[in-house]
């Protein structure tokens, strides 16, 4: 309580110390600012969901994001509508992953080493991958399917042995992980149009991290 509402009450009660229509008055300044205290202290809830947007013509996405992997599981949901909807006019360039999510691994570079969950048009159905590179080589590993606007849950479980993918409560898929991954710092990979092949036109991701 800030000090001019001591002085206020102090002078009011001060100088009518037992009039009631003080006291009442006293009162009801007294709740009103505990009722001004209570709703100052809460704050609004945070949405962690965040859109993203590869504009055509590019490869990453904005808004920009920095965070680190505070755990050994990154999970989160994503949703895509209908820009995720493509034809390159080449199945060797259709069938170029893009990627979603996931982290860099070991104080690796990306090529180095890290698990991400990417995805293709192919086959007129999104196509959901376990992407990863380990040790500079590249791993890929159906996953699944999933339905345009439609939130699915993705996770990636990193243990000492291999990442191990999960999407929504299909079975789980295991790549093995780098026999020299055992620290590091893993910040985390946000979406990414390509392969070699550019936006062919804006694509929007929604994806809501959990942890």
């Amino acid at each position: 309580m800030t000090l001019n509402y001591f002085k206020t009450v102090y002078r009011i009660e001060g100088r009518f110390p037992n009039h009631p229509i003080v006291k009442v008055v006293v009162a009801i300044y007294i709740a009103a600012i505990a009722i001004a205290f209570i709703l100052l202290g809460c704050e609004p809830a945070v949405d962690p969901t965040r859109q993203f947007l590869v504009r055509k013509g590019e490869h990453y996405a904005s808004p920009k994001v920095s965070e680190s992997l505070q755990s050994n599981t990154l999970a989160f949901d994503a949703r895509f509508n209908e820009s995720a909807i493509y034809n390159l006019g080449d199945n060797s360039l259709q069938s170029d992953k893009n990627k979603l999510m996931g982290f860099c691994d070991c104080n690796s570079m990306v090529h180095e080493n890290s698990a991400r969950f990417a995805w293709q048009w192919f086959n007129n159905q999104l196509e959901i991958y376990a992407y990863c590179y380990v040790n500079g080589t590249r791993m890929e590993q159906f996953v699944g399917v999933v339905q345009l606007n439609e939130y699915n849950h993705y996770q990636i479980e990193r243990n000492n042995d291999a990442y191990v993918f999960t999407l929504n409560n299909e079975p789980s898929v295991a790549i093995k992980r780098g026999g020299t991954c055992n620290a590091g710092l893993y910040y985390k990979l946000w979406p990414y149009f390509g392969g070699h092949i550019a936006a062919p036109h804006d694509v929007i991701i929604d994806i809501k991290t959990i942890y």
